[in-house]
């Protein structure tokens, strides 16, 4: 199973690829080598996703690259499940994060990504980027609504990075 979309690593570095929604944040998480060594363990951890509620299946209990994951929104029988791939991981010193794509059965197209830095003076950002558009017919039809809980999970994953035990 193959992702469903062919800019695929588009969310790492440089300009988000054109024709789809682009979501951008960044927020500071700490300060020093060691809040960055344990916002990077949260993040691998799939500490974001939890922390902003969303239920997690995973074949793996942390991020690997090629790692399948599914995340679900809702409440009981009401849950929706998208599945993901994990296409890009980097474990730098002072860089730690990965991009994750949409697999078939997602509601949209396109990626997402999280990453830590620390800046020359010591602080630790977390930036969120993605790309994606609607991959089902409802989903189109309820675009404005599909965007703004698209910028409230985005918002409770930078708040869950934040609150992450440093």
């Amino acid at each position: 199973m193959t992702v469903t979309y062919p800019e695929v690593g588009a969310t790492r570095e440089g300009p988000l690829p054109p024709g789809y929604h682009h979501v951008r944040r960044r927020v500071r998480v700490g300060q020093g080598h060691a809040a960055f060594t344990a916002a990077a363990a949260a993040l691998a951890r799939w500490e974001p996703q939890r922390g902003a509620g969303l239920r997690l299946r995973s074949d793996a209990d942390r991020v690997t690259l090629g790692g399948r994951f599914s995340t679900g929104i809702g409440v009981g029988p009401l849950r929706l499940w998208v599945p993901c791939l994990i296409v890009w991981v980097v474990e730098e010193p002072e860089r730690y994060g990965f991009g994750f794509g949409t697999l078939p059965g997602h509601v949209e197209i396109g990626e997402e990504s999280f990453l830590l830095s620390v800046e020359p003076g010591g602080e630790v950002w977390f930036e969120i980027r993605a790309f994606s558009r609607p991959a089902k017919w409802w989903v189109r039809l309820g675009n404005p609504v599909a965007k703004l809980v698209q910028s409230a999970v985005t918002n409770r994953y930078a708040k869950a990075m934040q609150k992450a035990p440093l």
